[in-house]
């Protein structure tokens, strides 16, 4: 079992590392999110314990774990002020008597009502606020996932999923982009210890963009001196989410879950723990509380990054900040409602977002 969770690790590994420097770097990073308010409030550390509807997101794999009922599941999230909406909607439907699982899942994040002040200035000078049109710029993604347990003993099991995904990405009427891509994960499971890989765009995305620009837009960019693009290419470099989770019986009413997880990019040097032209490495830690299986708590620990710090008027000092977060959640029969709060900067300014999401088992409860 290890040689074979070792040998998937080393030919992802190998995968990724052969395409380093050939791509653009965050090329579609809003698929970097997350999905789910559970897997937010706990630093979106999920790839080993994930086994909902979510799981098409963070590990398709985890599916695998949806059986004999369907699971659903939404999210609502807004970002910056509430300038940039992020939407997710997954379903998971168990097949073949329970021998696979197959999910469906449909993400959005946009900025709607966007000013064009393209045509703001008239030619005489004068301002005429008419001439202002709004626009959205919103990116969307598609998966659709299959996952299967590929062996099961009396101590653990190996559930393997694949994800086929659809991007597009529209700006306003002036661009758009058609993008596809295949992700691949893993995971062994006890019962009380999870591992977990998942390769996200193993064998690259592309996503190829298209411009329209009326004659008049063209004269008005031109007179500006901005460039009229005509199109143009773009591809996403591999990325590797290894963790692990485990499972504290505290006692027969309360339950603890740890996971550890480690995001592996292969697009140059980011800003991270661990930061080479060859790979960088960011962590995330997450931890959840259950109370009788109907109250959770969540709390986790992502982003780590070197920055500025405050107050420093030379610019020389940096110190490593991160993004906290907290979540709760209760279960109602068939229906969990979970919240999470982060910080998308700790700092002395910082950027709260608010997430909410639902998950609902259209059959038994979870656990049963």
């Amino acid at each position: 079992m290890k040689k074979s969770f070792f040998a998937l690790l080393s030919l992802l590994f190998l995968i990724a590392s052969e395409s380093i420097g050939q791509f653009r770097k965050y090329s579609n990073e809003f698929l970097n999110i997350g999905a789910g308010a559970r897997g937010l409030g706990m630093g979106s550390a999920q790839t080993a314990s994930v086994k909902d509807a979510t799981a098409g997101y963070w590990n398709p794999a985890g599916l695998a774990e949806v059986t004999d009922n369907p699971s659903a599941a939404v999210m609502h999230a807004e970002y910056f002020g509430g300038i940039a909406k992020y939407n997710f909607v997954s379903v998971a439907v168990p097949v073949q008597d329970n021998k696979r699982t197959i999910g469906f899942s449909l993400l959005r994040f946009a900025v709607d009502d966007i000013p064009n002040t393209l045509f703001l200035v008239e030619p005489d000078g004068s301002l005429n606020y008419n001439n202002i049109k709004t626009f959205s710029s919103a990116d969307y993604a598609f998966l659709l996932s299959m996952a299967q347990t590929v062996k099961e003993t009396d101590n653990y099991k190996i559930h393997a999923g694949v994800n086929a995904k659809i991007i597009y990405r529209k700006v306003g009427k002036f661009a758009n982009a058609w993008g596809f891509g295949l992700d691949a994960g893993l995971q062994i499971r006890s019962d009380k210890w999870s591992l977990g890989v998942a390769a996200k765009d193993v064998t690259t995305t592309y996503n190829i963009w298209s411009f329209k620009f009326t004659d008049a837009e063209k004269e008005k960019l031109y007179l500006t001196k901005n460039d009229i693009p005509v199109k143009s290419s773009e591809q996403t470099a591999p990325r590797l989410a290894i963790g692990g989770s485990y499972d504290f019986n505290i006692s027969d009413n309360f339950k603890l879950q740890a996971e550890a997880n480690v995001d592996l990019t292969f697009d140059g040097k980011r800003n991270t723990i661990v930061s080479s032209n060859a790979v960088s490495i960011d962590p995330h830690i997450g931890l959840e509380a259950s109370i009788k299986d109907v109250f959770f708590v969540r709390g986790g620990i992502s982003n780590f990054q070197r920055a500025l710090a405050d107050g420093d008027t030379l610019n020389q000092k940096k110190v490593w900040i991160y993004q906290p977060s907290l979540g709760a959640g209760f279960k109602i029969k068939k229906v969990n409602i979970d919240y999470a709060f982060t910080n998308l900067a700790n700092q002395s300014n910082p950027l709260y977002t608010h997430v909410i999401s639902l998950r609902i088992n259209f059959g038994k409860n979870e656990d049963e």
